[in-house]
């Protein structure tokens, strides 16, 4: 699917201009009116096409997504974000502050398309392709305010920036966090109510609605509500399980695919930055380093997560390098470097023996990470890479999750369950990776599920969260979360660590920020 027309572009550089503070940005439309475009389905979609863009999600998917929902999970290991490893994590990390940026600016995107399109309306526009736009706002709005809530607990609640800068008061406080996800949850319901029941591939339906809704109802444990809405995208039969896991996120071919139900589109491309997908060179074995692509493995898989696969998980070869992984169409070549080049001529081998400069790779777990890495280059035998940048979509809600969230719903509060649906959705899930299928399970069964499905994913760390502390704490001092050289445990897990703290910054310009949560709702 193309959502980057020219528009879009033009739209984007227009939302960067902004207030203050992020949270409450306001996005200039000065050359762009109501009255001067928006007045057909291409115009309309091409300015919600950014909501999609790999631009505004850049600074969230690129690192922050990793080191909140993979590092302080306990399935990546870095020497980069040892703040996240260890639950240090301070008000002035950048990555916080990252995330916090791109959330609220997509946030303000969505906060002035939704009024521009509603006063396109007033003024005769029509319904028919301006609803659609407004509930697929709501959608992106709900969804950010889910992730904020997972993130930071409390926050603000942003919807109209404009009246918020114009006011001049920009004391903004932070909403309890059951507010903010009631808030989120009322989002995704307009949306539900307004999105098309299906579309061109990669544009969001009613049925990517009620996924989300599924995963909120979920996180909040309203498990009837969880299951039913998941129920419902299981029983439209628009979504499968694809065969080449792998593939889905690893080759621009298979973007949006039958199994996404939304993702992060990215177009290949260095210009502007960020509309490509720049994880590739965080998670690439530096032995995979070549011209055409960056490896640099900033994330690594943890011993921890590499302990959790159960034998002939099929998906451990399929999300991680280790020794003895082989991938014979990748031949990366470099240089001047004779016994490189000779070790690769038949085919990539990951060997932790081979010295390093000649072609082995020993990272400090002695494995790396294949989603999301799109191979050496196409020279050399891979996917398309332009140095940091592939064309890879970056898949944020996927079918596999509506199937698991369906089991552990089933599951409920249940010690342990043998429901035949619930089994059904759950064995799915392990049948394509290559398991026996289960005659009853737990929650544990469905966490450990989750961890291996979603590895590298940025979901494990809010499996952890909505556990409570007291399960959070045992799971976290439970995990190694060092190298091959310096296992290393956690005791230092307190509650506070539950949430991530509001940005420095952001509370410097609004001290409101630091004070207690106060109702959203009278």
């Amino acid at each position: 699917m193309k959502l980057k027309p020219l528009y879009a572009l033009s739209l984007s550089a227009a939302l960067l201009s902004s207030c203050s503070k992020d949270f409450i940005d306001r996005p200039s439309l000065s050359g762009t009116t109501t009255g001067n475009y928006y007045n057909n389905a291409e115009e309309v979609r091409g300015a919600t096409s950014t909501l999609y863009s790999g631009l505004p999600w850049r600074n969230y998917e690129s690192r922050a997504q990793d080191a909140i929902g993979d590092v302080m999970g306990g399935n990546m290991f870095t020497y980069t974000d040892v703040e996240y490893l260890n639950f240090t994590v301070s008000s002035a990390s950048d990555r916080i502050g990252a995330a916090w940026g791109a959330f609220y600016k997509i946030i303000g995107y969505a906060n002035v398309l939704i009024k521009t399109f509603e006063e396109k309306k007033a003024a005769g526009g029509s319904a028919t392709y301006l609803d659609p736009a407004i509930a697929e706002c709501h959608f992106i709005r709900g969804a950010i305010y889910f992730y904020i809530a997972r993130t930071w607990g409390a926050a603000p609640i942003i919807t109209d920036p404009g009246a918020t800068a114009l006011s001049g008061n920009f004391n903004i406080p932070r909403y309890l966090q059951t507010d903010v996800l009631r808030f989120a949850l009322e989002e995704l319901k307009m949306a539900e109510a307004g999105l098309p029941e299906s579309d061109v591939a990669g544009r969001l339906t009613k049925y990517s609605a009620k996924g989300m809704m599924s995963k909120l109802y979920l996180y909040t444990k309203d498990y009837a509500n969880a299951k039913a809405k998941a129920e419902e995208v299981i029983n439209s039969g628009k979504y499968t399980l694809v065969q080449d896991y792998m593939g889905m996120f690893t080759k621009m071919s298979m973007n949006n695919n039958s199994e996404s139900l939304f993702s992060i589109q990215h177009q290949l491309a260095q210009d502007p930055w960020g509309t490509g997908n720049i994880k590739n060179p965080d998670r690439g074995a530096g032995a995979l380093r070549t011209a055409e692509a960056d490896a640099w493995e900033m994330y690594v898989p943890s011993l921890d997560l590499l302990k959790e696969y159960e034998f002939g998980d099929l998906r451990r070869q399929w999300s991680v390098m280790e020794h003895g992984w082989t991938n014979s169409n990748w031949k990366p070549q470099r240089a001047n470097m004779p016994k490189y080049n000779a070790f690769m001529a038949n085919g990539f081998k990951y060997d932790t023996l081979q010295p390093v400069e000649d072609g082995g790779s020993l990272s400090p777990t002695r494995a790396n990470i294949t989603k999301y890495f799109a191979g050496p280059g196409k020279s050399f035998g891979g996917e398309t890479v332009l140095g940091q940048n592939s064309g890879n979509n970056v898949v944020l809600l996927r079918y596999a999750d509506i199937l698991l969230i369906y089991a552990e719903a089933t599951l409920a509060s249940s010690a342990s369950t043998n429901d035949a649906k619930a089994l059904e959705a759950l064995n799915k899930v392990r049948t394509r990776a290559g398991l026996n299928p289960k005659t009853s399970f737990t929650l544990d069964d469905i966490l450990h599920e989750r961890r291996v499905e979603f590895a590298f994913e940025g979901d494990y760390w809010y499996d952890i969260q909505r556990q409570g502390f007291a399960k959070a704490k045992s799971m976290i001092e439970k995990q190694n979360r060092g190298t091959v050289t310096a296992p290393t445990y956690l005791t230092n897990f307190t509650e506070d660590k539950m949430y991530l703290p509001i940005p420095a910054g952001e509370i410097v310009q609004d001290p409101e920020l630091a004070k207690d949560p106060v109702p959203y709702y009278k």
